[in-house]
């Protein structure tokens, strides 16, 4: 579902690659972690995945579709949640899910389904009339979630989604993942905290100084009794 190969990023006035050469497939029905210390290039990764970012070497592709080359057809199957939740405040909940959805088509009753599945998991009723920037850290977070799960996108892409969530929020949020990957979908994300990652993913990757250092098998893991924690402590203090 995702394949980036030797995608390299380096910005306009830099000496040196924030990425270098990174190659990478996501299948579909994965739920994937994209860890690695501040710095190492995630957010770029993230960026240059969803089409925000100009590519300087390499490809991604989006289910076999190049986002360089054809970037309005892949956009179409991403969904996307950033980690600074940068949306339109002067909108009520209501307007931005109604906007997002009126950019990719999605009927009416769509909406409606997926709206009335996730306010009440969020607890975002009450809200959903009220000007965004009327909304806590939290609930920002939540109204960016259902917006990028409007179009039923067949890659969510997730940069830090759980910072600033309730308990409760942060628990359906990961059954959300967790159902959006069942149903044949490819679910990305990015996080710092490593046991969720474990629990979470069937599989991921780290990357340090814009270089990928492995990809690994959360069940391998498991089996091994070898903890997530452990190999990305070990790959940092090299």
């Amino acid at each position: 579902m995702i394949k980036i190969t030797n995608f390299s990023k380096k910005y306009d006035k830099s000496t040196y690659y924030s990425v270098k050469n990174l190659n990478l497939e996501v299948k579909d029905g994965e739920v994937f972690g994209f860890l690695g210390p501040n710095g190492a290039g995630k957010s770029t990764t993230i960026k240059a995945l969803i089409g925000v970012l100009p590519i300087t070497e390499g490809t991604i592709e989006i289910d076999g579709i190049d986002i360089s080359k054809k970037p309005i057809e892949a956009k179409k199957l991403i969904g996307y949640v950033p980690d600074n939740h940068a949306i339109f405040e002067n909108l009520t909940g209501r307007e931005y899910i109604n906007h997002v959805a009126n950019i990719y088509r999605v009927p009416s009753e769509d909406v409606e389904k997926v709206v009335e599945k996730y306010l009440d998991i969020f607890g975002l009723r009450f809200a959903y009339d009220n000007p965004i920037k009327s909304y806590s850290h939290g609930m920002k977070q939540k109204i960016c979630v259902i917006g990028s799960l409007v179009h039923n996108p067949k890659v969510w892409v997730l940069d830090e989604p759980l910072t600033g969530l309730d308990p409760q929020s942060a628990y359906q949020l990961k059954l959300a993942m967790k159902e959006h990957a069942a149903a044949g979908n490819t679910v990305f994300f990015s996080s710092h905290i490593l046991d969720v990652a474990e629990r979470l993913c069937d599989r991921v990757c780290i990357i340090k100084k814009g270089e990928l250092q492995g990809v690994y098998d959360t069940d391998e893991l498991r089996k091994d009794k070898v903890t997530l924690e452990s190999v990305f402590m070990d790959i940092i203090a090299k």
